[in-house]
């Protein structure tokens, strides 16, 4: 479903990804693990078309999309949850969903879209007309996901969804992505909760210095000692 390949990308003089290569099939969960500036954040960028590769392709069911705009991107299926959310908080929250529905095939099943957001979330239903502002991070979060949901992807991707959210709300929005899953959409997971990416996961790939450095089956990753030694602490090593 997506190919990306030796894609390079950076900003300015500074290069940050170098011949990267991976792929997502229809349906998978993929998780991408990797420290603190190896590049993940930027590997979504540029697959949603908000950072010109240098070299390199990116596919998507056959076609190019390395020079695609980012709404054009969205059109053809894949939505990007940003890190930090990035919603609008002077708005409600069924206002900034239905941000999400701007492309034709989405503004004709918004309200659709609407009542399948309120199902996956719904404590987001009573709040639906309350300013996102004053929403926990994690009903921020589940607002971010449902809007990018609104726009009806194939595969979404989504940039540290557990990132200073209260346990309780990272295990509901989990579960959510889970069920999305089982809908039929792929998931591209960036998480610096390595355990229950890899939990989740079908398969995963490990980022460092803007290389891939591993990937396989996440069962696999899960036990190989450098991920756990890496990213699961010394004491993992031994559990």
């Amino acid at each position: 479903m997506l190919e990306i390949r030796d894609l390079d990308a950076g900003y300015g003089d500074v290069r940050v990804l170098s011949g990267v290569s991976l792929s997502i099939g229809p349906g998978e969960i993929v998780a991408l693990l990797g420290p603190n500036g190896s590049g993940k954040s930027t590997l979504l960028t540029a697959i949603a078309g908000l950072l010109r590769p240098r070299a390199g392709s990116i596919r998507w069911q056959g076609e190019d999309l390395t020079a695609l705009r980012p709404h054009l991107v969205v059109e053809r299926g894949l939505a990007l949850v940003p890190e930090g959310r990035r919603l609008f908080g002077s708005m409600t929250v069924e206002e900034n969903l239905e941000l999400g529905a701007f492309a034709a095939r989405a503004r004709r099943e918004q309200a659709a879209g609407l009542e399948r957001v309120y199902a996956l979330f719904p404590d987001l239903r009573g709040r639906r007309r309350q300013l996102v502002r004053s929403l926990s991070g994690g009903q921020q979060q589940m607002v971010a996901v449902g809007r990018a949901l609104m726009a009806r992807p194939t595969l979404l991707m989504l940039d540290e969804p557990s990132l200073g959210i209260a346990p309780r709300l990272v295990a509901s929005i989990f579960e959510a992505l889970a069920d999305i899953n089982r809908a039929g959409v792929g998931i591209f997971l960036v998480e610096q909760n390595v355990q229950a990416a890899l939990t989740l996961a079908h398969r995963a790939y490990v980022l460092e210095s803007g290389r891939i450095a591993a990937h396989g089956p996440a069962a696999d990753l899960l036990r190989d000692p450098h991920v756990r030694r890496a990213y699961l602490g010394p004491l993992a090593v031994h559990g």
